[in-house]
């Protein structure tokens, strides 16, 4: 591997386009990313002649999104630190900033690692996930908690190298990766018959082989942000400018990731489907199941544009200059309006050939599958742009330090009001359904990003305050 050169100073120059040109990258790899789950998803129900180990497989998202959320966001506030040091020219702060994350990515990996490992079954069991698929989804769980340092490890080293405007290498590690898991999950399902037990080792694999190239890559870079093992530790200093950003953070994806347990129990809560033959059929857990894995596709493309307004509002906001961090704001909301507008209706316009792809068209009750994808689909991917909007604006205001009003904004947007849906409008009969669970989704989008955007205004207005005071 050569040596690590390319970083991106956005503190001069155009914004509109280069902030473009900088997510594409990230949604690619976050395309690759979720790629491990779909091709899980996609090898199982193809070739292991279960028609439930597909609900397995899709009955773990939630609870591996509450734990992964939660480090995600200490990674959000680790990037944010990265940007500002490197925005603002302070050599020494950057240097620490990088060692303090890597040594909190593998603390973060082994703590939540094992909390999820140890707490696989008694939260899949109060999720309601139904006993047909249980034992094989706590397997999966497990060993994919197994994994959980590397991916850890990976997303912290990403967040590093995209904070300081390098976000091609990341892209290029999962392609690596990606190619690798893709690759043993055929040979351990279709060779050796592993089944879920294939997919869940084929991934782990994948996680470490990642992990272990953004570790080499830091450590090949050219620049202040070059990292040494014999280095590696929490700076008291740093780790508080980490947590202030990133506990909130977390909290705030954890609110997201709670409340959407709670939606997946009631998707668990809807009957099965008995077929003539006798046998019984997950429909409602299946067809959510594929849904969520074509929408994950759009997901990725507005969480990038995120990761985009950190990066850009972070350098610009450490460097002090408050005109392009307004600017960086206003570009990535146009592009992510687009781009989120965009990809929900292709997925929408080949929605039955990409659901078949996920699953054996010759097993019984497929129709009844797909019939439930579409019906969540359909409300999830024409309005997820929404949720583009409010990644951005949490993304704004997180660049420039305030991260606690956000996550007060998610806490209630999203977790609570998620739940009271849940508990009050689902079991109504127009909305008890997916098509009622996804409006849920659709509505708290519209709810925090109108938050977000009051907090905005709060917070400019405070400011000016501060600057004609002096």
């Amino acid at each position: 591997m050569t040596s690590v050169k390319k970083h991106r100073d956005f503190t001069t120059g155009p914004i509109f386009f280069p902030i473009l040109a900088f997510t594409v990258p990230i949604i690619l790899s976050g395309v690759l990313q979720i790629f491990y789950n779909m091709a899980d998803q996609m090898v199982v129900g193809q070739f292991s002649g279960d028609p439930n180990a597909l609900a397995a497989v899709g009955s773990t998202g939630s609870m591996t999104a509450l734990l992964a959320n939660f480090a995600l966001g200490i990674s959000a506030g680790a990037g944010v630190v990265v940007a500002q040091c490197f925005g603002g020219g302070k050599k020494e702060g950057l240097s620490h900033a990088v060692h303090t994350s890597m040594a909190l990515s593998l603390l973060c990996g082994l703590v939540f690692g094992m909390l999820g490992f140890f707490l696989s079954r008694p939260m899949l069991v109060w999720m309601g996930t139904q006993p047909a698929v249980l034992d094989t989804a706590v397997m999966y769980i497990k060993i994919y908690f197994l994994g959980f340092p590397a991916t850890m490890v990976y997303n912290f080293g990403g967040t590093i190298l995209r904070s300081i405007g390098n976000s091609r290498l990341p892209l290029y590690i999962l392609a690596l990766a990606g190619i690798v898991n893709v690759g043993l999950n055929l040979v351990f399902v279709i060779v050796f018959d592993m089944s879920v037990l294939g997919v869940a080792l084929a991934t782990a694999i994948a996680q470490y082989l990642s992990a272990g190239a953004v570790t080499v890559a830091l450590m090949r870079a050219k620049g202040d942000y070059r990292f040494f093992i014999g280095k590696m530790r929490i700076h008291r200093s740093v780790l508080g400018g980490i947590l202030r950003i990133g506990v909130p953070s977390g909290i705030q994806g954890c609110c997201f990731a709670l409340a959407n347990v709670i939606i997946t129990t009631a998707v668990n809560s809807l009957p099965a489907t008995t077929l003539p033959s006798g046998q019984v059929i997950t429909d409602a857990v299946t067809g959510r199941t594929i849904s969520s894995s074509l929408e994950a596709f759009v997901y990725v493309a507005m969480h990038a544009f995120l990761q985009a307004t950190l990066t850009f509002v972070g350098q610009n906001y450490g460097a002090g200059k408050a005109d392009r961090t307004r600017k960086s704001l206003f570009s990535a909301l146009f592009w992510v309006v687009c781009v989120g507008l965009g990809s929900g209706l292709i997925i929408l316009l080949f929605f039955r050939p990409l659901c078949t792809m996920y699953i054996d068209t010759s097993l019984p009750g497929v129709e009844l599958v797909l019939a439930r994808a579409r019906e969540s689909g359909s409300v999830v991917l024409s309005t997820y742009f929404l949720c583009g909007v409010m990644e951005v604006l949490s993304g704004y205001l997180r660049g420039r330090g305030c991260s606690l009003i956000p996550m007060i904004s998610s806490l209630f947007g999203a977790c609570v009001f998620r739940i009271l849906w849940i508990r009050f409008l689902f079991p109504l009969p127009a909305l008890h359904n997916l098509s009622g669970v996804a409006l849920s989704w659709t509505a708290s989008w519209i709810l925090v990003s109108a938050l977000h955007l009051l907090t905005i205004f709060y917070v400019s207005r405070k400011e000016k305050k501060r600057a004609l005071s002096l």
